[in-house]
Order: C-alpha cells, then sequence, then structure tokens
C-alpha cells in the first residue's frame, strides 16, 4: 500500500491503492508537500490511513496545510544513532556531577524542534508524542507563541516580574479576562493564578480547609486574640484542626508534604518523607473494552462508592473529610478512567456530606480530550467546588466556587501569584486553539490513534490490553512492566517519544496540532516493533 499526494486540477487528491479521496484546506487550493512513501500492507495500515483521508473530507474547517506547515516540512521520524546517543550520554555524565540525572531519557535541541517533532542532542528526530510531559499544547516553536514572547509586554514582565497579590500592573484584569476567565469552567467564575501543578493543589486544599472551617463557624471572623488564633501559632486546637482529605489509590497530586499526603500512585515519592494520615479510598478499575463489561464496570463503581462513603463516615468524629481531591483519568497512576456515573456520584457524597469536590486537571486541562477541561465530559448539573490546573495552561492555579475564597489577605499567598509573562503566551495559545478549532482536530486525530490501538492489541493480545482514552489523551497496557519498558525503548530506537504510566501502561500526550498521519506513522511504528519482539518471545 502507498500513499501520495497529488494536484488534480487546483485541489489536492490522495490516492491509496486505486481510492481518490478529495482534501480540502481554507486557506489554500494549492497541492499540499507529499508524504513520503508508507511500504507497508498491514490492514491497519490502510483503515488508520483512509480514516485520515476522511477526515480532511469531513473537517474542511481545520486548514490542513497551515498545520502541516508547522512541522517545518518534517514528514516523519530520521534517525541517525541511538537513544541516548553519544552526545546525550555525555551530557549525561557531565550533569550527574553536580544533579541528579537518573530520570533523563535524552538531550533535546529545541531550536531545531519543531511542531510535533523533536530533534536531540545526536541529530535524531523524533516524533515526540509526550510532549514534555503534555505540558507543550502547540508543539515545539510554535510562530504564535514565539510572536507573544517577542512582545514588549512580554519581555517587560519577565524583566520586571510583579509581586501579583500585592502590587498588579494596571492591565491585569484584562490580562485574567483574556486569559484564564475567558476558559473558565461553566459557574466557576474565581481564578486564583499560582506557579505550578503542585503549587495549585497545595491551596486548592487550603482553600478548602479553610473554608471547611468559615462554614463551621459560621463564616464568623476569627478575633485576632482568639483561643483559635494564638493556637495556631504552636499548631495545636482549636486553631489547628482535625480535618482531613480523601484520595484515592493511584491518585498523583504534587510533590510538596500535603500533595504526597493525597499521592498513592508510587510508595519511592513518598519514601522517608513524614505524611499526613489522610484516608484513602479505590479507584474504580475497569475492564476494557468497556462495551464488553458495562454491567461489571457499573458494579465497580457502585462498590467504590459505597466505600467513599463508609470512609467518609467513619472520620466523622475523628477526622472530618473537609474536602475530597480526585483526577478525572488517574495519569501518573496508570491512566485510570473513572465514568460519569462515578463522578456524579462522588459529587453526590460530597455535598451529602459537607466536603469540598476538588477535581485536579493539571494535566487533563488544556484541551487533550477533545474538550478544555475533561470533567466536562461527565456532564455534572453542577460544577466541581474546585478545578485546579497547570502543564498546557504555561501557569499553575485553581477554579472555585463563590464563597470558596478566603476573605482575609494572604492567607493564599505567594511572592509571585502567578506570572503576567506567561499569560501572553497563554492568550496567544487560547487564540490559536479557536482559531484553528484544535479541539476538532483533537478529536479526529484521537479517533485514528485509539482505533489503531484497538486494532494492535486484537493483533497481540499476548502483549496488549484495555487501548482507552479521550481525544488524544490515550494509553495502552502491556503483560507487565519489563514488556512496557521493553517496547517504550524500542519505539524510541525507532523515532516515536512516547512514555509509561503507572506499572504496565504507556500513555501517549500529543500536542493539538498532532495529525491524523502523525499518529499513523507512529501505529505503523508500533507494528513494526510489536512485532519484532513477538518474533524474540
Amino acid at each position: 500500500m502507498y500513499l501520495r499526494g497529488f494536484s488534480l486540477g487546483g485541489s489536492t487528491l490522495w490516492r491509496v491503492k486505486t481510492r481518490h479521496f478529495p482534501r480540502k484546506s481554507s486557506r489554500s487550493s494549492s497541492s499540499i508537500a507529499t508524504h513520503q512513501s508508507v511500504n507497508k500492507t498491514l490492514t491497519r495500515s490502510v483503515v488508520a490511513l483512509q480514516q485520515e483521508i476522511l477526515a480532511h473530507r469531513s473537517s474542511p474547517q481545520l486548514d490542513w496545510q497551515y498545520l502541516n506547515d508547522l512541522n517545518g516540512g518534517q514528514l516523519g521520524p530520521s534517525m541517525k544513532t541511538e537513544v541516548p546517543g553519544p552526545n546525550s550520554r555525555l551530557l549525561m555524565k557531565d550533569l550527574g556531577q553536580f544533579h541528579q540525572n537518573s530520570s533523563i531519557a535524552f538531550f533535546i535541541d529545541y531550536e531545531k524542534s519543531q511542531g510535533n517533532f523533536v530533534s536531540d542532542a545526536d541529530g535524531n528526530v523524533l516524533l515526540d508524542l509526550f510532549q514534555q510531559i503534555g505540558s507543550l499544547p502547540l508543539g515545539y516553536n510554535h510562530p504564535s507563541l514565539l510572536k507573544a514572547v517577542e512582545s514588549p509586554a512580554t519581555k517587560l514582565f519577565l524583566a520586571t516580574r510583579p509581586a501579583l497579590g500585592v502590587t498588579p500592573p494596571m492591565d491585569y484584569i484584562d490580562q485574567l479576562h483574556s486569559t484564564l476567565i475567558s476558559v473558565a469552567p461553566s459557574k466557576l467564575h474565581y481564578v486564583q493564578p499560582k506557579m505550578c501543578g503542585t503549587c495549585a493543589n497545595e491551596n486548592a486544599l487550603k482553600t478548602a480547609f479553610i473554608w471547611y472551617r468559615n462554614k463551621e463557624r459560621g463564616w464568623k471572623q476569627v478575633q485576632t486574640d482568639s483561643a483559635e488564633m494564638m493556637s495556631a501559632y504552636n499548631n495545636q486546637e482549636p486553631g489547628i484542626p482535625k480535618l482531613s482529605a480523601l484520595s484515592f489509590t493511584g491518585g498523583f497530586h504534587g510533590r510538596s508534604i500535603g500533595c504526597l499526603s493525597v499521592t498513592n500512585s508510587k510508595p519511592i515519592y513518598k519514601l522517608d518523607v513524614p505524611m499526613l494520615n489522610w484516608p484513602r479510598a479505590t479507584f474504580p478499575e475497569y475492564k476494557y473494552p468497556l462495551e464488553h463489561y458495562e454491567a461489571e464496570n457499573l458494579a465497580e463503581d457502585s462498590r467504590c462508592l459505597e466505600e467513599v462513603e463508609e470512609t467518609i463516615y467513619q472520620h466523622l468524629h475523628t477526622a472530618p473529610v473537609a474536602a475530597v481531591i480526585v483526577e478525572p483519568i488517574q495519569s501518573e497512576g496508570g491512566d485510570k478512567h473513572g465514568s460519569p456515573y462515578f463522578f456524579k456520584g462522588l459529587q453526590h457524597l460530597c455535598k451529602k456530606y459537607g466536603a469540598a469536590l476538588i477535581v485536579d486537571e493539571v494535566q487533563t486541562g488544556g484541551g487533550g480530550t477533545g474538550k478544555m477541561w475533561a470533567h466536562q465530559h461527565w456532564n455534572l448539573l453542577d460544577p466541581p467546588d474546585i478545578i485546579t490546573f497547570a502543564k498546557k495552561m504555561f501557569i499553575g492555579g485553581f477554579y472555585c466556587r463563590e464563597g470558596m475564597l478566603p476573605n482575609e489577605p494572604f492567607r493564599i499567598q505567594g511572592t509571585w501569584m502567578g506570572d503576567p509573562s506567561k499569560m501572553f503566551i497563554l492568550r496567544a495559545m487560547l487564540e490559536e486553539i479557536k482559531r484553528e478549532n484544535l479541539l476538532l482536530l483533537v478529536e479526529e486525530t484521537g479517533k485514528v490513534l485509539l482505533s489503531g490501538l484497538k486494532e494492535l492489541q486484537d493483533h497481540y493480545p499476548g502483549m496488549l490490553h484495555s487501548a482507552r482514552g479521550k481525544g488524544t489523551y490515550c494509553a495502552i497496557s502491556a503483560k507487565d512492566t519489563d514488556t512496557r519498558n521493553e517496547l517504550i525503548v524500542a519505539l524510541r530506537q525507532k523515532g516515536f517519544s512516547v512514555w509509561g504510566c503507572g506499572s504496565d501502561s504507556i500513555r501517549f500526550r500529543p500536542a493539538l496540532i498532532c495529525l491524523p498521519r502523525h499518529v499513523s506513522l507512529f501505529l505503523t511504528g508500533f507494528e513494526d516493533v510489536l512485532k519484532e519482539m513477538s518474533k524474540k518471545k
């Protein structure tokens, strides 16, 4: 099978075997750069590439030529050495003399990286489906973001960074309206910028505890000479209440003391560090494919919700649960999904027992699931109480309901309280998402990715299972940890950068500009790796 683009009568046609499909572009009718020939005859390749072509036909509102041009003419991976190559290994050795280096995969030439493709220190070009732990929404060196960085306003606030909590710039309100407020989740009109995901979750927990105690006091202000205020100096009751936050097995929320106390993904993150002894409940573990196990998965949801309620009830008179913190998709914990039924039930329990529901969208926010916020897939009647964000949003922070934030100054505070220079970049990113219909592109590309992963697991059931995802926020599980790690290393050697999560899963975090043809290239490479590994077994 081969794929070739050619021009006929001013429009570009795509040929797969003998079938012709017209390809539309909203900006130009000139022919688009041709793809490299793909010398594969696998059914999966044909299906995936035909899906791409049909996406071109069915989505004329996407400017395919512009999106292709963002990759700087790079059509696919280009490998010169193994990964990590000699230059990366030398840099790792040098860095190791004064810096932790055990987590580094390879060094990057950021100047040469473009769009969906990352260039490493050895001249290798890889299709990056991980994008800096999912934090690059528009890939590498996107022109709109580079233009925003070059603006006088961005340079001003890079050189003179304001302490936003005490002396914000005059246009700060306009900055918030054009960025964070413009994409605020429904009915959450209050936003508190912070620095990173850990900062966002740590301060979200603090906000929930303060809100809970204010509610218990009847919203009366605490006097400066009261027993509550004075006992807080010494970390004693009544100023320091015995409250708790409930989290879930497999959850990850950050690396501060508070966030680690609600993190339950990998014990190495917490080893040797004193933790707050807060309760946790079991997050649902679904069987896949979902459509084959509806009854079993519904029973799993019900079991987990019963456990949540029992856990909250058991702590009513010892350390009441003031907050429940949960991820829409447990990313570090293995890309574990919860159903709308589960999350609706969880919200009901939070309301029943007076706890704040904190939804951690640090990883899932920003469009990767096909919606700006992953919790929008649940169709809740009322929003969660607090939603945290970071990564793709360039800065950390949280949204919350009216009445959640404390009235007193300096309780939810920090020196910078965000970063105005990043707000200009965020604005450019949000404008690009809207102008180029990138959430639609995520849906189109995600269909190709997930359907391809499902077909691969059908062809290699002894190696892969449980393909899952929303949008391009996808994952697949290997039969065990060793197989997963071997697959990731082998894919890297073929020019595909992916990463692991949980004990045995491979996760995909492509940029919002990732095209169907890019995941088709990956799926073909993945097929090759699986075929080679299966021969060794």
